[in-house]
């Protein structure tokens, strides 16, 4: 495959970015995207050029590391995956690609497509996390739960965390990410010891953050690579407005 690519490239957080246009020829569609984006960098870096930073770290879908908007689309024009698990075969021999980073306030980037996303790790900090002593490994299993609840926070906790839905979102949300950590450990019960505390500071930290309002577009969704259902953001506005009626 012989493909241009489109790269965003900025030296720093304060330095203007630009378009780059770089040539590939010989592309294998059986590389993935990321693989392709190494076969980038060491012909730039033979050419005695300056290597495209990017994020990437598990490239199994697990880490959610690599953040690459492509084509106007986050992780690209698959659906349920990551950017590590999109392959050239999604592309067509003679194709322009376009590839620049998370566009968010709350996502400054640091250099070419790496962006700053400690902005999740703060919202986490604020409460994603059970505190209260819930017992000994053994107890866990003494705990009844019903099963459409385990089901439903176990699929809340797949979330990696990627900052897809941000960037996808037109106000950059992140409501999609927060109501996933919410819902994760207010749907069990070591996590509704803390429930309304959580929700409040959670959603306190996410808005000192700069993130945008959830307008219900659903955009979020669908460019999850885990799947994470919008259901989670109905869940935390009511735990939400519970909380916020009940707090003394």
């Amino acid at each position: 495959m012989n493909l241009t690519i489109k790269v965003w490239r900025q030296d720093g957080p304060s330095d203007k970015g630009k378009m780059v246009d770089y040539k590939l020829t010989d592309i294998s569609p059986d590389q993935s995207f990321l693989e392709m984006m190494d076969v980038l960098n060491n012909q730039i870096i033979e050419e005695g050029g300056e290597p495209i930073a990017f994020d990437h770290d598990c490239r199994e879908g697990i880490c959610g590391m690599c953040s690459m908007y492509i084509n106007g689309e986050a992780h690209g024009p698959g659906r349920g995956v990551t950017t590590c698990q999109l392959h050239m075969r999604s592309f067509n021999d003679g194709d322009t690609i376009y590839v620049e980073p998370w566009r968010a306030k709350a996502f400054p980037v640091i250099k070419d497509l790496v962006v700053d996303r400690t902005s999740f790790d703060r919202i986490i900090a604020s409460g994603g996390y059970v505190s209260v002593n819930t017992g000994a490994a053994q107890d866990a299993n003494a705990l009844p739960v019903n099963k459409d609840d385990a089901d439903a926070a176990f699929d809340a906790a797949t979330c990696i965390g990627c900052g897809a839905c941000v960037a996808t979102c037109k106000n950059s949300s992140a409501m999609l990410f927060v109501s996933a950590k919410v819902s994760q450990l207010s749907l069990l019960p070591q996590g509704k010891v803390e429930a309304h505390d959580r929700v409040l500071n959670m959603v306190k930290q996410m808005d000192e953050e700069g993130f945008g309002n959830c307008t219900n577009t659903g955009a979020c969704e669908v460019e999850c690579p885990k799947g994470i259902s919008l259901e989670n953001i109905a869940r935390m506005n009511r735990e939400f407005m519970f909380a916020s009626l009940t707090n003394k």
